[in-house]
């Protein structure tokens, strides 16, 4: 369609929205323990059992053991979805509802027009969301022990947006339409594309839709990392998570012919037959069938080999872009000519005549320094909003062990049988279902909290996390670009003291303060009935958001003057004293700086001046309101990042 066409079409009645139907990417279990979530976690199991998640992904398989029925009855009263059933897939009283979206209206070889999941990656998520206890899982041995969501009682409703090429922005606000009428609590999307303008964004306009329906929607922040500005899915009325470690890592040692041992962090489920193998250099056995990829042989880029010259050898690759699909230092391990990847360290390799090698089965380890942002997480700033802090904040996304689907290997890659009911994986697709199922426990303990009051008890409790292990070698200290507001806390999430709402209303004014004209509103609420008029216009800093980010020139002077209205969910009789830790060169006020409380739901207003001059890229420091048993803290970040200067912004 051309843009005129677009025009035309937009002016027809009854059309509320004309934009190009983009394709998304999908951003790819001690951890709920690591978060303090264990099995003995204060529950109310009958609310939980009603709470029902949307799963936006790759579909589901149904048969996992984590998606059991047994025990569970029938499907909550506000349930009003359905089951597409075709291709032998079945709900039961766990998975709840299925769907499946292919507006493209063909399917590629391979893909089954069914809610079923072939590719992996909705089975993984899903399960980290909420699936049941399963004992005794593993991957080939690895990350042995008990499997489980963050909220193994709630129910399942499956929407399959994402195939083989992506996920199509028509089917995601149809996905979108369809969850909000079949009544989830919580929406999960580990899905994203470059930044867009919110009235033209298919997830920020069907996240808004659900907002105003009570429905959070928990978004991955993309896998673009670590350059500044590369964050996706930025809408001040989702969540937006990051991904960080855990305390567990696979390492993997390879030893040289010499007796030289090198350890990298790798995921390994061979025992090698053999003591040592043959260790060829990639640039050294190019492909000679694909000669375009042959000349990438020195980074192992999938293709690039010759299969005869490698079979039953270790292959060495060199250090690659971040972006590639090998990363950097892969060793590949070819076993009847095919590759599986390895990711570990680089080492120093001095070309000898016949070198040799093996690789040792993954061990597991303790990481001390957890947690921290990976690499690969995108980054802030917001390159929509510059003011409004994004990531939200951060959650478990490396090496997370969750289900796996029976229709394809643990990587996916032709020639390789390895099948397994669990599978360990990364991305901010995986940090993602954490939070979402971080949110959905928070709303089961608070059925009538809206979707801004859960988003901000996530924020405000998060646990702050170590600046220095989040210093990236790129232009800029990154720091709360990184990981927000810190990593998620589920219990303290539950009883956070005071929470910063917003409701419909609110985000309008924003929206209206950022220039939208009533015609662009629209584009985003759907609803004729919404106008930016000289009362709807609010400003960025005014919006009623736990986190506070200013912007300005590189060695001006700048104040900024926040206004932010908390309402208390703690001690129905309450007095909270701020505490100010300021960005360096820069001063911050509080008015008033106590607040005292008499009652539940009480609202209270404090005005926040923060005023100086942004000597460093990123400055950061943090705002506390504490009554001797909450903390309810949020971050205030100072920068002098601009479009065009790191980031590119819409």
């Amino acid at each position: 369609m051309t843009e005129e066409e677009m025009k035309k079409m937009s002016s027809m009645e009854g059309v509320v929205s004309v934009f190009p139907n983009e394709q998304m990417k999908l951003h790819t279990t001690r951890s709920w323990d690591f978060l303090g979530l264990t099995q003995q976690a204060s529950r109310a199991p009958t609310i939980e059992s009603d709470i029902i998640v949307g799963m936006l992904d790759t579909g589901v398989w149904p048969e996992s053991e984590s998606f059991s029925d047994e025990g569970f009855g029938p499907p909550p009263s506000n349930w009003k979805g359905i089951c597409q059933s075709p291709q032998n897939f079945t709900c039961n009283k766990k998975i709840i509802g299925a769907r499946y979206y292919r507006s493209q209206g063909f399917f590629y070889p391979g893909e089954i027009p069914s809610p079923r999941d072939t590719e992996g990656h909705g089975t993984h998520t899903t399960s980290t969301v909420a699936g049941r206890e399963v004992c005794k899982a593993s991957l080939v041995g690895l990350a042995a022990g008990t499997a489980r969501g963050g909220v193994p009682s709630a129910r399942i409703a499956v929407y399959k947006i994402c195939w083989s090429n992506g996920c199509s922005s028509a089917d995601i606000l149809a996905a979108f339409d369809d969850a909000i009428a079949d009544g989830v609590d919580i929406i999960s999307l580990s899905v994203g594309g470059g930044p867009q303008n919110y009235f033209s964004d298919s997830i920020a306009i069907g996240a808004f839709h659900a907002m105003t329906k009570g429905i959070l929607t928990s978004n991955s922040a993309g896998n673009s990392g670590p350059t500044a500005g590369t964050v996706t899915n930025v809408s001040p009325w989702s969540l937006t998570v990051a991904a960080s470690t855990i305390d567990r890592r696979f390492v993997t040692n390879v030893e040289l012919g010499n007796s030289e041992v090198y350890e990298g962090v790798s995921i390994n489920t061979f025992t090698l037959s053999k003591s040592l193998y043959p260790l060829v250099y990639g640039a050294n056995v190019p492909s000679k069938t694909n000669p375009s990829l042959g000349s990438q042989s020195r980074y192992c880029v999938l293709g690039s080999l010759d299969a005869t010259l490698v079979k039953g050898k270790i292959v060495l690759c060199d250090q690659f872009g971040v972006t590639e699909q090998y990363e950097a230092g892969a060793i590949v391990l070819l076993c009847k000519g095919e590759i599986t990847k390895m990711l570990s360290g680089p080492f120093p390799y001095l070309h000898p005549i016949e070198p040799m090698a093996t690789i040792d089965k993954s061990i597991t380890t303790k990481d001390e320094s957890a947690p921290y942002v990976v690499w690969f997480s995108s980054r802030g700033p917001n390159p929509i909003t510059l003011d409004i802090l994004k990531p939200d904040l951060t959650a478990p996304g490396v090496d997370i062990l969750a289900a796996w689907t029976g229709a394809t290997s643990i990587t996916g890659v032709a020639g390789d049988n390895r099948f397994a009911p669990f599978n360990i994986i990364s991305g901010t697709s995986m940090s993602c279902p954490h939070a979402s199922g971080a949110a959905a426990y928070v709303k089961s303990l608070h059925p009538t909290w809206s979707p801004a009051a859960i988003k901000s008890a996530l924020m405000t409790t998060a646990t702050p996390t170590n600046t220095t292990q989040n210093t990236d070698t790129t232009q800029t200290t990154l720091a709360e670009f990184a990981y927000g507001s810190g990593q998620i806390d589920p219990v303290q999430a539950a009883n956070p003291g005071l929470v910063y709402d917003a409701e419909e209303s609110d985000y309008i004014k924003f929206l209206c303060g950022q220039g939208y004209t009533t015609q662009l509103l629209q584009l985003v609420t759907g609803s004729s009935n919404t106008t930016c008029s000289v009362s709807n216009n609010g400003t960025v800093w005014d919006l009623n958001y736990p986190s506070f980010s200013l912007s300005g020139p590189a060695n001006a002077s700048v104040t900024r003057v926040f206004h932010r209205t908390v309402t208390n969910v703690g001690s129905p009789v309450s007095t909270y004293t701020s505490t100010v830790f300021p960005p360096p060169f820069m001063s911050v006020d509080v008015e008033p700086p106590v607040m005292k409380f008499t009652a539940l739901g009480q609202k209270q207003t404090f005005v926040l001046t923060v005023s100086g001059v942004a000597i460093a890229d990123v400055m950061s420091g943090f705002l506390t309101w504490d009554d001797g048993v909450h903390q309810v803290r949020s971050p205030i970040v100072a920068h002098s990042l601009s479009c065009g200067q790191f980031i590119q912004c819409r």
